[in-house]
């Protein structure tokens, strides 16, 4: 027997003794395991996204912070990486919290998470049709608006349709465009500093040490009010850019079945993604910021809302091909990260249904017999993102008093729920390293190829403080006009998504009866 199949033998054996039968096809290789996680992380996404809130709220200096989450959750890749080794199963987080703590306890946790990882789909497949428009409308002379609700659903439900029938198609689909993604990032990371730098930068090293005035509401770019406080004000805002990034490493965890030699993999691959993807963030930003116009006005329009990354790059990049080139790569980006996210999201609601864990689960559980996917899971994984988009027609034109909180005028539903996306990520992270804890406590033991032996218990709290301070920093309602409250939690806003995620959670949880279906060895 070759050293491979011998691997996987021990897998399926490993698999086994949890209560499950080998039905996915284990075909993944180390590359596309860190692949899978390395493009949820997706460094271009979600700088991208992110850079303005960062740079406007802290200015150059937020840069520095990047080392928070990334400490932070290099601590909790740890806990993710001996729980993954220990239980290399489809379903991750729900998987770890079920075995360490109980079934109830995983349910929920599993709960927060799938939900999170469906809305962030609807997220990242929205957040792309801005730039797929600017290169459609260049390329074809179109006049393709991205505000327009029509062309935001008519997109969206193309990618999904797209990334659906390819994730279909089988496991080694979904890595092969991971890894082709990973490629593209790499490209569009390092790449787009090299072209920066060639261009020339304007400002030297120093400046990434530098405010340049984001905690006076005067000089922030945002026109946000930090009463001049930096370290206890723009920083706490600043930082949640850096937050927002730096997980989706734990998908490798949710394609564990899938994956070669997974209780080795899978720890590597949650850790490497998160360190490869904090060096070319780094990079990345770096080289944005150096490229900023060094006149105020010119600062002013690349760090705010009305510019961004694009204005900073058509300033420094005179080639229209080039740009094109670049805005390709973030296509492809977002793309990719998309296409990972819905396959760790059908392995989680594939995870559920095979234990009887969610309304018609039967259904939900069927795997083709010819891909060897989740095929039902993965469908619903894009049916219901998609239903998330439709809230991007719920936008009340002034603001609505409901019961002790105010939702603003001019924000979407799907804004707000797009907020719950990182919260309920860090919420179900929270829970499934509290979890961990709690095993420990009871002397659980880990038995997987990676262990973290007498350290687990230290390294267990630090990741749970950090997870709790910035789960605070995330949700705590501060008022609409501070600089959370309008910048991203929407002050109470995010903490009431949630509670209704909880309470349609409820229901779900009542109609499945989870624990009335699966075996008792489970």
């Amino acid at each position: 027997m070759s050293d491979q199949n011998h691997s996987n033998a021990a897998e399926e054996h490993r698999l086994g003794a949890l209560g499950y039968k080998q039905e996915l096809s284990r075909v993944l290789s180390k590359f596309d395991s860190f692949s899978v996680a390395f493009t949820y992380l997706s460094p271009m996404v979600g700088i991208y996204s992110l850079f303005v809130l960062g740079v406007g709220s802290g200015g150059p200096r937020y840069i520095w912070l990047m080392l928070i989450p990334v400490i932070g959750m290099y601590f909790v890749a740890l806990i993710f990486g001996e729980l993954g080794s220990h239980y290399p199963v489809s379903g991750a987080l729900y998987q770890y919290s079920k075995f360490t703590v109980s079934r109830k306890y995983g349910w929920w946790v599993g709960w927060f998470y799938l939900m999170a990882l469906l809305v962030t789909i609807a997220a990242v497949d929205t957040g792309v049709v801005p730039y797929l428009t600017t290169l459609l409308n260049s390329w074809f002379k179109m006049h393709l608006d991205p505000a327009n609700h029509m062309t935001l659903m008519t997109i969206t439900l193309a990618l999904l349709a797209i990334q659906t029938t390819l994730n279909v198609t089988g496991a080694k689909m979904m890595g092969r465009i991971a890894s082709i993604g990973s490629y593209v990032e790499i490209f569009g990371t390092f790449g787009i500093a090299l072209i920066l730098a060639a261009a020339g930068f304007n400002h030297g090293f120093g400046f990434l040490f530098s405010t340049q005035g984001a905690e006076v509401v005067g000089t922030n770019s945002l026109g946000v009010d930090f009463g001049g406080n930096w370290w206890t004000g723009a920083a706490l805002i600043a930082v949640l850019a850096h937050a927002f990034i730096f997980y989706g490493f734990e998908s490798a965890g949710d394609v564990a079945e899938e994956t070669k030699d997974a209780s080795k993999q899978v720890p590597k691959a949650m850790r490497q993604a998160l360190l490869v993807g904090a060096f070319t963030s780094f990079v990345l930003v770096a080289a944005l910021l150096l490229a900023t116009p060094s006149d105020p006005a010119g600062y002013a329009q690349a760090t705010s809302f009305a510019g961004g990354i694009p204005y900073i790059l058509s300033t420094a990049i005179s080639s229209s091909f080039l740009r094109d080139i670049l805005l390709l790569a973030v296509i492809f980006a977002f793309f990719s990260c998309g296409s990972s996210i819905q396959g760790a999201s059908a392995r989680m609601l594939f995870s559920y249904a095979r234990d009887g864990a969610v309304p018609a689960a039967k259904t939900v559980s069927k795997v083709s017999p010819r891909f060897h996917t989740p095929v039902n899971a993965l469908l619903l994984g894009a049916l219901v993102p998609l239903i998330f988009t439709l809230l991007v027609n719920i936008t009340p034109s002034k603001d609505l008093k409901i019961l002790f909180f105010t939702y603003p005028a001019n924000v979407s539903a799907l804004v707000s729920l797009v907020s719950f996306g990182v919260s309920g990520i860090y919420l179900a992270f929270l829970l499934t390293v509290l979890g961990a804890l709690i095993a420990r406590s009871r002397g659980w033991k880990a038995n997987g190829h990676f262990t973290l032996g007498g350290k687990g218990m230290i390294i267990n709290i630090i990741a749970l403080a950090y997870l709790v301070i910035m789960f605070i920093n995330l949700v705590i309602p501060t008022g609409l006009a501070s600089p959370r409250g309008a910048l991203f939690n929407l002050d109470w806003v995010t903490l009431v998504v949630i509670a209704v995620i909880g309470l349609v959670g409820v229901v779900v949880y009542a109609i499945a009866q989870p624990g009335k279906h699966e075996s008792a060895n489970k």
